[in-house]
């Protein structure tokens, strides 16, 4: 593919001979950016006009055009360390997980703080996690903070423990256990401020160029004093700010909605933690576990919930919660219904308040998130990790529970506004993984379509920050966009009459890549953020 490299956003450019994925014309083949937007989609012989006047003519050569990807839930951070460091998501036993944490201590003499994601004993066959003990003898006895594959449990050495005073007076240390709750959140702050600036600014760069190779133009950053810090908050957001790559939306989970404002957020908000999660044994169930007994965690109720949606509503700032458990999402929608009732419903819909996660849904908290305006932002990875009948989720709920969670198609019946995103390092930053989940759900009663699911993760992240514009290819919007080498483009949707009729070409239904399960997916060759390139691979 023959093409001038952009340099500036202020240039004018013509995209011809491809596939542009735009509502404003399903049959387009060429797109012109100009200034940051898309000025023009078309076919090819109207492109013909714009050939002489533009300062770059990129010849797609059959490439496909979408708009970029919005993540709509990312520990940024964290996400670069896994990327750059000790990773135990491929561990398929608790001895091969050994030997990667010897290793990586052995690589990193000079770190003060060794940190590694990513165990997940319930798919070892030792069915547990690595011991204390264990831990001191493959780091040699120096900090090392390790996070489950959900991150509400870490497994920590000795010499960890000892940087925080008090640790086992704390919610959620049990001797020999992995730590939950308080305890958890106590050592991921120590961890945290062990790191240098440096350590920090290197793996959110990592993290961010990452995610452009992926096609991915936004990030919405969930953090909170009991996730980060505030170092890492501003740091990012600063580095966002002053260098190229996806852009960062701030989300800053604080019941002091003031404190988020203060530090650049767009709502206090994100990880707001309701309850913990499944895998963990920590999110609020309203019945017991089918492999534990008791119901989990709860950590905030429905008076908290109300008094916060008022205070960020009064502030202008969007609210949100991290709910998994039937009883936690129940106490948010309690919650935010008691805040509609002081403030009025209107106000409550139009400040597009957010729920993360929302996993296990009925019929009666569906409705109440489509009556009171609350944007579903999930994370369709984990059905795909996690779901099925021999999956966790069965393993932690038993068969019939677990069928019910993750209910997107009832969601999108219901009129739920969907964002979908990844909760990386959880599930790793994949955004086309990411629309193949959903449409292929392993709950077929759950599946969307692909159109569905990648409106959900373009379109669907800009309406979750309140960008009604953006999110698509149309004149105006901002020029956000993605080019990809991929196979025939179809229209896949759960049922066949839909389908049959959606790959008829009298319908006008742009067609997306064939995503079944088992075939390759797209490969991002360019990735461009109001109109600047922050991911180039088109001669590759």
């Amino acid at each position: 593919m023959s093409e001038t490299r952009i340099d500036s956003e202020h240039r004018t450019v013509l995209l011809r001979g491809g596939e542009v994925h735009s509502p404003a014309d399903p049959f387009a083949t060429a797109m012109v950016v100009e200034r940051g937007h898309v000025a023009w989609v078309g076919s090819e012989g109207a492109a013909d006009a714009f050939a002489s006047g533009v300062d770059e003519v990129v010849d797609l050569e059959g490439a496909l055009v979408t708009p970029a990807f919005v993540d709509a839930h990312v520990h940024t951070t964290a996400t670069g360390l896994a990327l750059t460091g000790l990773d135990l998501s491929s561990a398929a036993s608790l001895t091969e997980a050994a030997e990667l944490i010897r290793g990586h201590a052995a690589a990193r003499p000079a770190d003060r703080i060794l940190i590694g994601h990513g165990w997940d004993a319930a798919r070892w066959p030792e069915r547990r996690a690595p011991r204390r003990d264990e831990l001191d003898e493959l780091t040699g006895g120096r900090p090392l903070y390790l996070t489950r594959i959900d991150v509400h449990s870490a497994v920590v050495t000795t010499a960890l423990l000892d940087l925080v005073p008090g640790i086992r007076e704390l919610t959620g240390f049990r001797d020999g256990e992995p730590l939950t709750a308080d305890a958890h959140h106590a050592v991921r702050a120590a961890a945290y401020a062990a790191l240098s600036p440096q350590q920090r600014s290197e793996a959110q760069r990592a993290a961010r160029r990452h995610a452009a190779s992926l096609g991915i133009g936004t990030l919405h950053e969930c953090g909170g004093p009991e996730i980060s810090s505030e170092d890492d908050f501003t740091g990012l957001l600063d580095l966002a700010r002053e260098e190229a790559g996806p852009r960062v939306v701030g989300y800053w989970a604080d019941l002091d909605v003031e404190r988020a404002r203060a530090l650049g957020a767009v709502g206090a908000a994100g990880d707001l933690f309701a309850d913990g999660s499944l895998g963990s044994h920590t999110a609020c169930l309203h019945e017991a576990y089918a492999d534990a007994a008791h119901t989990g965690v709860s950590h905030i109720d429905a008076a908290t919930v109300a008094a916060h949606v008022v205070a960020a509503t009064e502030a202008g700032l969007q609210a949100g919660f991290h709910a998994i458990g039937d009883a936690a999402v129940k106490a948010v929608v309690d919650g935010v219904r008691a805040a509609s009732e002081k403030l009025g419903l209107a106000r409550i819909r139009a400040a597009r308040h957010r729920v993360e996660h929302a996993e296990m849904l009925t019929p009666e908290t569906i409705a109440a998130f489509a009556e009171l305006g609350l944007t579903a932002s999930v994370q369709p990875a984990f059905d795909a990790a996690w779901g099925g009948e021999d999956g966790m989720y069965t393993d932690r709920l038993g068969v019939e529970r677990a069928r019910t969670l993750n209910p997107y198609a009832a969601l999108l019946r219901a009129g739920v506004p969907l964002a979908f995103g990844s909760d990386s390092p959880v599930t790793p930053l994949d955004p086309w993984g990411t629309v193949r989940a959903a449409a292929f759900h392993r709950t077929p009663e759950h599946r969307i379509s692909v159109r569905a699911a990648f409106t959900a993760h373009t379109r669907g992240g800009w309406r979750a920050v309140g960008r009604d514009d953006a999110g698509t290819l149309v004149p105006g919007a901002p020029a956000d966009y993605a080019i990809w080498r991929a196979a025939e483009l179809v229209v896949q949707a759960p049922d066949d009459r839909v389908a049959r009729w959606s790959t008829d070409p009298r319908s006008g239904t742009p067609g997306l890549p064939d995503l079944t399960p088992g075939g390759d997916l797209p490969v991002c060759l360019r990735t461009v953020v109001f109109g600047q390139t922050v991911f180039d691979r088109l001669n590759g």
